[in-house]
């Protein structure tokens, strides 16, 4: 007997996992567990990147600065941000995902849509599909999921929001209107701080409110595009499909620093750290990149970025580095104090491609570092550090 399709008139799952950088560092420290943590940075300029509820029952958020959050929460505890760790879990609940549909988008590590319609016939709806998900997140990577149901993105990421912690919510067709309408404005995409108050001043403080307000009188306020735009999702319309970007656009690592770094040597050295641990990240997700790419903040928060874009694919952190060297070369920093430094690898993709014939040399460099790969991966990051910068870059045509 066919299964009813009335079951999976709400398609589309949003899943977000709770607090993933803290809960991934529970993971591998249990001690962790029950305790106000938070993940970040701990000296002068550190943020908060992620926080446990435990924490943000002390009103500690995530982008609060760490003076702010030590003094709200005198026994928070802090860790240290470890991205390639992150990444690694990130990849383990996408798995997850991939197990369920191929039709994954991934908006960050550790958030996607999901269109679950091919799941028709092998479940009874979509209730029991999200809750089969959550209960794999949780058995295969540990980690606990918060997953919002209902006909399109808009409202399934609202959904989710209203799940959190470690929740589902299922929007219902029928009860879609209801439930977007009763929201604060703010929730809605695309409404931050600066058109917010533009909509309060026009005593707007609901999506319903909104959704009330003809569009030609919202226009002079925001500008028509985001009135089209806003009064489309206050009446809940969204048909954007769930896009399937298997690769993602890029992968990065990027540090702020307690003190600027004042001479080439000292930002030389941290390129070729997070060359390494960008070289990590490609290696582990089995992909190459042909773009890289450098963002520069200096100290007066002025922010620069330059690419350069390889006709030889790459996913050595020797090329990485020779890369952004060179992009820092060309950016002309001339002493200047230098706030963050940040390098990504973009235009990913799964093969190599045809690359050119590699010297002797060149292969012992890339084995010698798929080697290093395994070490890191089993013994973390810090169990290998270069001596040295090695011999040259492999070749690039586009020099």
């Amino acid at each position: 007997m066919m299964v009813s399709a009335s079951p999976f008139r709400e398609p589309i799952l949003h899943v977000d996992m709770d607090a993933f950088f803290v809960e991934a560092e529970r993971r591998r420290d249990p001690s962790l567990r029950d305790r106000a943590v938070v993940v970040g940075g701990s000296g002068r300029r550190g943020v908060v990147a992620s926080a446990s509820y435990e924490a943000r029952r002390f009103g500690v958020h995530s982008a609060m600065p760490m003076t702010r959050a030590r003094a709200l929460c005198p026994a928070l505890v802090v860790v240290p941000a470890d991205h390639s760790h992150y990444g690694e879990v990130s990849e383990e609940v996408f798995a997850v995902f991939a197990s369920f549909t191929p039709r994954v988008e991934k908006l960050s590590v550790d958030e996607a849509f999901l269109d679950v319609s091919g799941l028709r016939y092998h479940y009874r709806g979509v209730t029991e599909v999200g809750s089969a998900l959550r209960d794999r997140v949780r058995r295969q990577a540990g980690l606990r999921a918060s997953v919002g149901i209902a006909v399109n993105k808009t409202l399934a990421k609202l959904a989710s929001e209203e799940a959190k912690p470690d929740g589902m919510l299922r929007v219902r067709v029928e009860e879609s209107l209801d439930f977007l309408h009763a929201l604060p404005v703010g929730r809605l995409w695309g409404v931050g701080k600066s058109t917010g108050a533009r909509l309060r001043s026009l005593g707007i403080r609901t999506v319903g409110d909104l959704a009330a307000l003809a569009v030609e009188h919202l226009r002079p306020v925001v500008g028509n595009a985001t009135a089209d735009h806003l009064g489309q999702l206050a009446r809940g319309i969204d048909d954007r499909p769930v896009v399937t970007d298997p690769l993602g656009v890029s992968l990065s690592v990027e540090n702020t620093f307690e003190d600027d770094l004042g001479s080439r040597s000292e930002i030389d050295l941290k390129l070729r750290e997070q060359a390494e641990r960008l070289a990590v990240r490609l290696q582990t997700a089995q992909v190459w990149a042909t773009t890289v790419s450098l963002k520069v903040r200096f100290r007066d928060f002025t922010t620069i970025t330059r690419s350069h874009t390889r006709k030889a694919p790459t996913r050595l952190a020797i090329d990485l580095f020779h890369q952004v060297k060179e992009l820092a070369d060309r950016a002309g920093l001339h002493g200047r104090k230098v706030r963050l430094l940040g390098i990504s690898a973009g235009g990913l993709r799964h093969a190599p491609g045809h690359p050119q014939l590699a010297l002797e040399g060149e292969k012992r460099w890339e084995s010698l570092e798929e080697e290093v790969f395994r070490l890191r991966r089993r013994f973390g990051f810090d169990a290998v550090l270069p001596a040295r910068l090695g011999p040259s870059p492999s070749p690039d045509s586009s020099h």
